[in-house]
């Protein structure tokens, strides 16, 4: 399955505002946009991970993973953005697709059920 790209900021922020689901790695922040075009990535990386070419280096590792293997649990309609933290560079690649497509599979499997985000404790 082929997968997008999102570009714009109002994309990303329209992202925070639907489904959560943390990890160890990154957390994954997706909205269902109603359509039956193929999935949106967006990736990001802050500051707080390291200078640029360990940023750089993630979100090379980030696209790559999805497109060997977790785009095949990504659904149709649906714009993911994956925040990644500093231990994904670490992380071996076989582990770390799958961790995508776990991810991608559980939220997929909670669409549509009703319930909204879940607000985190002492955020």
């Amino acid at each position: 399955m082929s997968v997008e790209r999102m570009t714009k900021r109002s994309e990303f922020l329209a992202a925070r505002r639907g489904r959560r689901l943390n990890g160890p790695y990154f957390f994954v922040e997706t909205r269902e946009r109603g359509d039956d075009a193929p999935p949106r990535l967006g990736l990001t990386v802050t500051k707080k991970v390291g200078k640029a070419v360990l940023r750089n280096r993630i979100r090379r590792r980030l696209r790559e993973a999805v497109r060997v293997g977790a785009a095949e649990a990504m659904a149709k309609g649906v714009d993911y953005v994956v925040v990644a933290r500093a231990d994904v560079a670490d992380l071996p690649f076989g582990e770390l697709v799958n961790e995508l497509s776990r991810r991608f599979s559980r939220l997929a499997a909670q669409s549509g059920d009703g319930q909204g985000r879940r607000r985190q404790s002492g955020a």
